[in-house]
């Protein structure tokens, strides 16, 4: 099969060398999905004091020190320094409903990408990456480490997965995959660092919401939701083959009525995904299968500039 159907370890490891030109960290350029979020509490690093200095005009008021400014009679600021560590888990879906492109690759090849990218770039910046992997029988977790040979590892395993992806058509049940997978991650995490979430979504639901609430109270959240082109709109699909690993269904995409039903059916679930996720301020950073990921995450995620603190944050 082509590269755009399954990855492969040699494809992820030579993504180390594109991983640059993207951050997760909070403060982030206007054309950042994470710019301006006013309501995120992307917290960054955390943050060690490091100094008291007199007030600058644009210092932020709440770093003022009021005890020593009526001591000293003269206003001051704390300083603080981030500190050098984060730890940072990915959430890779290699589920059955990953298995579709219909461009460039498949959503289970971008998600691959994705996540290779995003951890390559937190070593880079000398954070510590792990990852729980899922598909539709099986979850594989890897504690955070900053060493290669453990994300080298978790590659693997993630490649074993993807290319797993087509090997039996037979129909598997996903609504209760993505919760269990985020019952385990929360099993296993602890506080204070960052969750990337990287998924079609599919078997999106209120428990799956109420196990991400529950990360979210201790941790960071970014939703990274990959999708393909045809999900939006069969318009572009003269004949169309859908099947279920036993029978096959044609679908007559011409029909008006075919159209607006599916491209109906598809924009609820992603507005009911997008509004739950806006309002637990978790950003949603959007993945197509249509153009490289590399730049996808370049654009959304800090667009043009070189960040030398890596994705982290």
């Amino acid at each position: 099969m082509g590269a755009g159907v399954h990855t492969s370890l040699k494809r992820l490891v030579g993504l180390r060398y594109r991983a640059k030109g993207f951050s997760y960290l909070p403060k982030q350029p206007v054309d950042s999905v994470l710019g301006g979020r006013k309501r995120s509490r992307l917290r960054g690093r955390g943050l060690d004091f490091d100094e008291l200095r007199h007030y600058r005009p644009g210092d932020d008021i709440r770093s003022m020190d009021w005890r020593v400014t009526r001591r000293m009679r003269s206003p001051f600021v704390r300083v603080y320094t981030e500190e050098k560590d984060r730890p940072v888990w990915l959430m890779v879906d290699q589920r059955i409903s990953m298995f579709f492109g219909s461009q460039r690759q498949m959503k289970s090849v971008a998600a691959a990408e994705a996540a290779a990218l995003t951890a390559w770039r937190v070593i880079a910046a000398g954070d510590r990456v792990g990852a729980l992997l899922f598909n539709d029988s099986q979850q594989s977790y890897a504690r955070p480490s900053r060493a290669a040979d453990s994300l080298m590892r978790w590659l693997d395993q993630m490649v074993a997965m993807n290319q797993a992806l087509g090997s039996t058509l037979a129909s598997t049940s996903t609504t209760a995959g993505l919760e269990e997978a985020l019952n385990t991650l929360q099993r296993h995490i602890s506080h204070g660092g960052l969750v990337i979430i990287i998924s079609d979504f599919e078997g999106w639901d209120e428990r799956c919401l109420t196990r991400l609430k529950d990360i979210r109270q201790r941790n960071d959240v970014v939703a990274a939701v990959v999708t393909d082109p045809l999900e939006h709109s069969v318009e572009s699909a003269h004949k169309l083959i859908v099947s279920d690993g036993y029978y096959q269904l044609a679908v007559d995409t011409e029909s008006g009525e075919t159209q607006r039903r599916y491209r109906q059916a598809f924009q609820q679930r992603l507005t009911d995904l997008t509004d739950n996720l806006k309002r637990h301020a978790i950003p949603l950073i959007p993945i197509t299968t249509a153009n490289d990921v590399v730049t996808q995450l370049q654009r959304t995620m800090g667009g043009h500039r070189q960040d030398p603190h890596g994705a982290a944050g």
